[in-house]
């Protein structure tokens, strides 16, 4: 069977504080994650315990599914569970369940705990058990719990120490105020400003051009950096490919089907005039008549938006057709462009319409679209036909035929490329993301596998070899090692006439003197400079006042001189509200490391048992 291109679901995740605890939604998320498992157990009751709460192989085999499913999710490839073993991901797994069966422990020991009525009502909430009428569903319930290998005394047993859980987080984490000293030293910190003078250098600024490399220079060019002039190492694949644009031209046209479409799509090739208009309406006909006099008398269409307290944007309707405006399409479309009429009756009233653009009418005749119909249609038709042939291709290769045959026998074109995984290639064929992934994935012992492209194509492809990485000939890389060479001995005059300005302005020069300045009166860290790497704001952000700097990056080099330093500024709303933000990011964080403190003392004192064969038992289980 041809495989088919997808494309996995990307869901951004938040941060999970694994080491401290697994709030109520996140629990249920986690238990409801896992469906379609079974029991891990075999016999063996708990990978570990924590005081005396165990955890069993089935909360380590589903909390360590969901991270798998959650991880992969993030970086758009499935990964196997010995993958996630080496980034280590069981290991956080273990911690979160580590801390939570802490607290589960400390919560039985201080009898906390939550009535049936709670835990009914929080049920009734959970997505997963609803019916087709949106309430709590029973069957739902039981279904979903069977595929999760739980009761539904467990389930609940769950739940209920899953909201013990969460009042006690709330109870350790709850009322912690930042100081004040500490957010006024935080917003001191980020609301401080810099003024600063800038001369960014460009090789006009040069006191003279640079000059051509001599063929020793760049031979030394290139021995000095082989690595830049080195062929990265590449899968050497032969493939086997149909696509419908290498025989669509051949597909026959039929011109009766070519006007059918023409008249299906007529829509697409005959547009009737339409016009951008704004509404304004008013509450009866009177006020209407009222502001038409207001505007023949010299108020603009603008100034009458602003009494009704409206935007432009709140009242434009975008461009339409003399239809969608009911009544008022004739008067709207007779009116010329900028014209203001009315008051008309519109659906919410009487209304002032003003024309601010006339789109024309325009018709694409069938004899000026035919060639572009024709193309489409022999597309298509090309799409059908390789749609027809999958099966028979499919056959071919499951009964040994090799891609060679595939070109002899069903007249696929055959080539052969070195491709760079994560590189974009200069092949037609590598900008199908299938093919990419397929050529990511192949193996020197994998059978080839007709693939379906993106555009209704197939390609069927195999391994043949490893190419290691190698220099390139600097005859063949001649052109590239030159302009390398270019590049750092720009990078290098600009730098050292750069040191040169540097030392004029500490002896006294005017910085206006020695080139066009660009000057930023005043900006914070989180501020932006045209054209300017990142860096520029770090940099400035470290000088004292009245020093100067020289700062270079990648093909950039400039030299600053910072003329003042301003202090946050402490009045006013968009102050009083940055303090309040660095407060509560304060308090989060305080917080946090309070509530981690405390589950890291309960573990200590509760006592920690794991059972690695246990533990490795689940990992050859899960699949």
């Amino acid at each position: 069977m041809a495989k088919t291109p997808t494309e996995d679901g990307k869901r951004p995740r938040g941060k999970v504080q694994e080491v401290a605890v697994w709030t109520l939604m996140g629990m249920l998320i986690l238990g409801l994650g896992g469906f379609g498992i079974t029991s891990f157990s075999g016999g063996v009751t708990r990978v570990g315990s924590v005081g005396r709460i165990d955890i069993t192989p089935d909360d380590y085999a589903r909390a360590l599914q969901s991270q798998v499913n959650a991880f992969s999710q993030q970086i758009g490839q499935r990964i196997s569970v010995q993958e996630a073993l080496a980034f280590g991901i069981d290991r956080q797994v273990i911690q979160g369940l580590i801390a939570r069966a802490a607290l589960d422990n400390e919560a039985q020991r201080i009898g906390l705990s939550v009535g049936d009525a709670v835990v009914a009502s929080e049920l009734m909430q959970i997505n997963a058990f609803k019916g087709a009428s949106g309430g709590f569903d029973r069957a739902a319930y039981r279904y979903t719990l069977d595929r999760q290998n739980l009761t539904e005394a467990q389930f609940e047993a769950n739940l209920r120490r899953d909201i013990a859980r969460d009042l006690l987080q709330g109870a350790i984490a709850g009322g912690f105020v930042a100081p004040a000293a500490l957010t006024d030293t935080l917003y001191a910190w980020a609301g401080e400003r810099r003024g600063f003078s800038m001369l960014r250098l460009a090789e006009a600024d040069l006191p003279a051009p640079l000059a051509e490399p001599t063929e020793a220079e760049l031979q030394a060019h290139y021995q000095a950096h082989l690595d830049r002039f080195t062929r990265p190492e590449a899968k050497r694949i032969t493939y086997a490919a149909l696509l419908p644009e290498a025989i669509a031209k051949d597909q026959p046209v039929d011109d009766a089907m070519l006007r059918k479409l023409y008249q299906d799509r007529i829509a697409e090739f005959v547009t009737p005039e339409r016009r951008i208009v704004e509404r304004l309406v008013y509450p009866d006909q009177a006020a209407a008549e009222a502001a038409m006099e207001r505007l023949a008398a010299g108020s603009s269409f603008e100034d009458l938006v602003a009494e009704r307290g409206l935007t432009l944007s709140a009242v434009d309707l975008g461009d339409v057709e003399e239809d969608e405006l009911n009544g008022a399409g004739p008067a709207v479309f007779a009116a010329a462009e900028g014209e203001v009429v009315g008051p008309l009756d519109s659906s919410l009233g009487p209304a002032l319409f003003r024309v601010v653009t006339v789109l024309s009418a325009e018709e694409t005749s069938f004899e000026e679209a035919r060639d572009t119909l024709a193309v489409e249609f022999q597309t298509d038709a090309a799409r059908r036909l390789i749609a027809d042939r999958v099966e028979e291709i499919d056959d071919l290769l499951a009964g040994g035929a090799t891609l060679e045959d595939l070109a002899r026998e069903a007249g696929l074109t055959l080539a052969t490329l070195d491709y760079v995984p994560g590189q974009p290639g200069d092949a037609a064929i590598e900008g199908y993301p299938a093919f990419r992934a397929a050529a990511e994935a192949v193996k020197a012992e994998d059978f080839p596998q007709a693939i379906l492209l993106e555009d209704g194509g197939l390609v069927a492809l195999r391994l043949d070899e490893i190419v290691p990485a190698a220099p390139i000939p600097l005859d063949e890389a001649a052109e590239r090692v030159a302009e390398d060479w270019r590049k750092d001995a720009l990078a290098a005059a600009l730098g050292a006439r750069a040191t040169e300005i540097k030392a004029a302005l500490e002896g006294g020069a005017s910085i206006g003197s020695l080139g066009i300045v660009d000057v930023t009166p005043e900006i914070d860290r989180n501020g932006f400079v045209a054209d300017a790497p990142d860096s520029l704001l770090t940099e400035v952000f470290r000088m004292s006042e009245g020093e100067i700097r020289v700062i270079e990056a990648p093909g950039f080099v400039a030299v600053v001189k910072l003329d003042r330093i301003l202090p946050a500024t402490t009045e006013g709303e968009e102050a009083e509200a940055t303090r309040a933000a660095l407060a509560a990011q304060a308090q989060r964080a305080i917080a946090s490391d309070a509530f981690a403190a405390f589950t890291a003392a309960l573990t200590a004192e509760a006592g920690i048992t794991l059972d690695q064969a246990a533990i490795n038992a689940v990992h050859v289980s899960l699949p």
